[in-house]
């Protein structure tokens, strides 16, 4: 178990993703529960990487979500409906990790959908250099349909009801605290709760983060 300054747990990280060695652009996971932290290290280790001169694709699974009408058939506060029908898990691997994976073009695109306007996106494919690193944030990254296609797997590990008091923080300008804590109690954590139950997502990472103290976080690597 290491434990330091954030520096030191992002030259930990970019070490890792250096050390990954694929004849196409790496493709890094950093999973997380919802308020975990895993977008704000996802962007910490982008900026690393790139300062080390690595081209960095930027990319997350709120960019592949299903419009709005679909992903609630179970209702809008459903565990099982925010872990099996919420993102596009086959869209994210046919115009992302698939070519960016062995034998792929690398031509790929980044997003399929806009969250703010509930609309579909269809950018540009663009064609990654073979030494590229994919950075991907997101919950649920280790289940079945994406394990394989990931060779770094990060896992933020917070404590879950620590999530509820930073969503509050986060979201307070655009929802009361009530409206935040029933989300969080009744959809994103159960669903973690599931998710923890059907994949044992940490036996599945490669490096898990403890970042209940982001200033002073601990990590764990695991060898498989």
């Amino acid at each position: 178990m290491g434990q330091g300054t954030r520096e030191e747990l992002l030259g930990c990280l970019a070490e890792a993703v250096g050390s990954v060695a694929v004849a196409h652009p790496a493709r890094v996971a950093v999973d997380g529960s919802p308020a975990s932290g895993k977008t704000t290290l996802a962007d910490e280790l982008a900026v690393v990487l790139r300062a080390q001169g690595r081209d960095v694709i930027r990319a997350t699974i709120d960019d592949f979500l299903f419009p709005r009408a679909q992903r609630y058939p179970r209702g809008e506060y459903s565990a099982e409906g925010c872990y099996f029908d919420a993102h596009d898990h086959h869209e994210l691997k046919r115009v992302l990790l698939d070519p960016l994976g062995p034998g792929g073009d690398r031509r790929f695109r980044h997003a399929i959908y806009d969250h703010a306007a509930d609309a579909a996106l269809s950018p540009p494919a663009t064609t990654a250099p073979a030494d590229a690193v994919l950075v991907f944030d997101g919950v649920f990254l280790m289940r079945p349909e994406l394990i394989d296609r990931w060779d770094l797997r990060i896992f933020v590990s917070t404590a879950l009801d620590r999530t509820v008091d930073r969503a509050v923080v986060r979201e307070r300008r655009v929802s009361s605290r009530v409206e935040v804590e029933r989300r969080w109690r009744e959809r994103y954590l159960p669903a973690q709760q599931l998710y923890f139950a059907e994949v044992r997502p940490t036996d599945q990472a490669d490096i898990i983060v403890h970042n209940d103290e982001p200033r002073r976080p601990a990590w764990e690597t695991r060898t498989h």
